[in-house]
């Protein structure tokens, strides 16, 4: 039934052993820049990565299997577009439209998107993918790279001269007030 639907040539497979195959389309809604591996030299180190915004709304299509769960489709991606980023700053969330409205949900790493994709049928405007950056509030900070906890803490740093130095000119201009206050009113006597 799934592939008579299908309108894109993307259609799944079943094979002997049970398992199946196809695709999955995945939209990139990264709001963060990523670090993107070199194309020349494929070796993760400081000196062949950069700093890269991927256009909103970036739209890939992997070939998976029903047994690739949502960590290992997330892994793929990244490995697709050479991105050095830890896997665990990711998520990969479901998009469902319902009688007009639409619905987000974080997908668990242990969920098979080819299944979900199987049950809601090919046509992407009822399911769709998405991968965005965590949101659960905490920051992972093992995800991150030496460098970019190092450029983390030189913000940090320049952030807070810039708020002594505001309350030291706040103190500065009330001590200054209240001696001139002082000075009016304290006559030695």
């Amino acid at each position: 039934m799934y592939n008579s639907d299908v309108t894109d040539k993307l259609k799944m497979t079943l094979h002997s052993n049970g398992r199946y195959t196809g695709f999955i389309k995945v939209q990139l809604e990264l709001c963060r820049p990523i670090t993107v591996q070199n194309h020349v030299c494929h070796v993760v180190d400081n000196h062949n990565e950069a700093p890269f915004y991927l256009p909103q709304g970036c739209m890939n299509t992997l070939h998976i299997s029903s047994v690739n769960t949502v960590r290992e489709v997330i892994e793929a991606l990244l490995k697709k577009f050479l991105v050095a980023d830890n896997p665990a700053k990711f998520a990969l969330y479901k998009r469902c439209h319902k009688e007009d409205q639409v619905y987000v949900c974080k997908l668990s790493e242990t969920e098979y998107p080819l299944y979900l994709r199987l049950v809601a049928g090919p046509k992407t405007d009822v399911l769709s993918f998405v991968l965005r950056e965590h949101e659960t509030g905490e920051v992972l900070w093992e995800a991150f790279s030496l460098p970019e906890l190092q450029n983390f803490l030189r913000i940090l740093d320049k952030e807070e001269d810039e708020q002594m130095q505001i309350l030291t000119r706040r103190y500065a201009a009330y001590r200054d007030k209240l001696e001139e206050a002082l000075s009016g009113v304290w006559k030695p006597g």
